[in-house]
């Protein structure tokens, strides 16, 4: 079965940012995969989940693009949580700093994906130039 998961909010606990799950779906049966592609025709950043019966992903739009932002800045992979319960999402960080430095110049993912990465993560690849 495939579980799908689309992110519209998230908020800071400290240094952690926590993105919020919708009730739908039961946040301790994602098992983080580790692993980020994207979704250039919905302008969205996907983390790969396993599951005991189950995969699936988890879908970043552009909506919180500004938390990523700070999940890259604080250098702690963020968690996505329901109530009182959160997986850390692993390899977040690492993933996502890949992806942005790829898409960078880089028109193969479209152009409109391509110039709305570079202009959210601006401060980010700015920072190692």
């Amino acid at each position: 079965m495939s579980i799908q998961i689309q992110i519209d909010s998230g908020i800071h606990k400290g240094e952690q940012i926590r993105f919020l799950v919708p009730e739908t779906i039961d946040v301790l049966e994602i098992v983080p995969a580790g692993k980020m592609i994207t979704d250039s025709d919905k302008l969205s950043f996907v983390y790969l989940i396993d599951g005991e019966d189950s995969y699936g992903q988890v879908h970043f739009p552009q909506v919180v693009w500004p938390l990523m932002v700070e999940v890259l800045k604080s250098g702690t992979d963020p968690q996505v949580v329901q109530g009182e319960k959160s997986v850390v999402l692993t390899g977040f960080i690492e993933e996502l700093t890949m992806l942005i430095f790829n898409i960078e110049g880089n028109n193969n993912y479209g152009e409109a994906f391509s110039t709305a990465v570079e202009q959210a993560f601006e401060e980010v690849l700015q920072e190692v130039k």
